[in-house]
């Protein structure tokens, strides 16, 4: 048995943290009382430019493409940070053969800015390093004659002997020549790797490299050098990217279609609550408060993730809301089922809960299977409504199965019998 004393407990740390995380929720409200920055709005509600580039993929190797696909994303991503641009959006679209880049700029309304930040297809070049005077920190990065043009590409391998991960490079014929003069001037010194002119990697030549393939080794985790080979991989392989769409998203549309998803989703939640309080009394109040705990508790678990906010995401949220109340009710219809076999209310509830829970979850791990679906394979708007639902379908599920029946153990009559007449539950005697 449960302690009533605990579960009291329990209920007010509940509604203290719904407080609290309606209040983080709030941007005027948290804005004033600390330094956490407002949420993050997607392109569809803020405006900005809306960018699509053309993937030139004719000269890779089909084993290759996914590699210089997602590294060109983590160029363009870098490239648009170093403008100060807060979470931009790069996704992938295919189209048959054809593969695009989406770049989503939200706040950024001069497209001809936004082209400038991303620019062409990355460049990989190898630069000697130089130490002048007897300070370390006095270095200079020397040009050479080695750069991407020379790549054939480069993957990802294992140690033989101690398992590490290590890069493997390939140079062509030409590359190959030239790498081995460079590494033989500089044996038992570092070459630093440029991106865009950024440093990515500074490994020591142990020696001279010859035929054109070369392992590079460090201490790095497997991601670390995952994400070295797509760098590596983008600026190598002959991946240019054209500019084939560009669009500048006013943010006035924006602002009245979030005003109105605000209030329908508020209207809605409203609707609902009246409609649990009308028909199941007692047993509807306690699942009007459970809801109104669940929409503070989810929008703040949205922003601490954060989730950027668009449309189609508002839109899974509110879908989430009702999935919220349909749990109650399969619980509440239990309940009843087992009132009507004259169970005390303490039992029934418990055995409404444990018989509606089944249902409850395999109708919401199908509802979650379906979300991520949508947010692995698909792209745009379809991901961020995928993300707000499986996130709204968790938080449904811990607000029917916790909140909801936390409320029910304290507020219930501890040791009420219900009277059953042979048509059911006498009216007095329903919750």
């Amino acid at each position: 048995m449960y302690s009533r004393k605990r579960l009291a407990v329990l209920l007010v740390g509940l509604c203290l943290l719904s407080i609290v995380a309606g209040f983080f929720s709030y941007d005027p409200l948290w804005q004033k009382a600390s330094s956490w920055r407002s949420w993050t709005l997607g392109l569809d509600l803020a405006g900005g430019s809306y960018l699509v580039y053309d993937v030139d993929l004719s000269a890779v190797s089909f084993s290759d493409r996914s590699s210089v696909v997602q590294g060109l994303r983590d160029v363009i991503e870098r490239r648009v940070n170093l403008f100060g641009v807060s979470e931009p959006r790069v996704y992938e679209e295919k189209s048959g053969e054809t593969t695009r880049l989406v770049v989503e700029l939200a706040g950024i309304r001069d497209v001809s800015e936004a082209i400038q930040m991303i620019g062409a297809t990355p460049f990989l070049e190898f630069r000697e390093v130089q130490v002048r005077g007897e300070e370390a920190s006095d270095v200079t990065f020397v040009q050479t004659d080695l750069n991407g043009r020379f790549v054939k590409g480069a993957q990802l391998g294992f140690d033989q002997v101690s398992g590490k991960p290590m890069v493997q490079v390939e140079f062509t014929s030409e590359g190959a020549d030239i790498f081995a003069e460079l590494t033989g001037r500089n044996v038992g010194q570092p070459i630093a790797i440029f991106l865009d002119g950024e440093l990515i990697e500074i490994p020591v030549v142990e020696q001279k490299i010859v035929g054109g393939r070369a392992q590079i080794s460090g201490k790095f985790t497997v991601d670390e050098a995952r994400k070295l080979v797509e760098r590596f991989n983008a600026g190598a392989l002959p991946a240019p990217i054209t500019l084939v769409h560009q669009q500048t998203v006013g943010a006035d549309f924006g602002h009245d279609a979030l005003s109105k998803a605000i209030l329908a989703g508020l209207i809605g939640t409203i609707i609902v609550g009246l409609f649990m309080v009308a028909y199941y009394r007692f047993l509807g109040l306690f699942a009007a408060l459970a809801l109104a705990m669940y929409v503070t508790l989810t929008l703040g678990v949205f922003k601490i993730v954060p989730v950027t906010l668009t449309l189609a995401g508002i839109a899974g949220f509110i879908l989430s809301i009702g999935m919220a109340v349909d749990a109650n009710i399969l619980v509440f219809e239990r309940t009843q089922e087992e009132l009507r076999r004259g169970l005390s209310r303490r039992e029934a509830i418990e055995e409404g809960f444990r018989r509606a829970w089944t249902s409850i979850r395999d109708s919401n791990v199908s509802t979650l299977i379906t979300a991520a679906v949508l947010y692995f394979f698909t792209s745009s708007f379809v991901r961020g409504f995928a993300l707000t639902l499986f996130i709204g379908v968790l938080m449904s599920m811990f607000s029917a199965i916790t909140i909801t029946r936390t409320f029910l153990r304290v507020f219930l009559v501890p040791h009420g019998e219900k009277k059953v007449s042979n048509s059911g539950i006498e009216a007095k005697d329903v919750i």
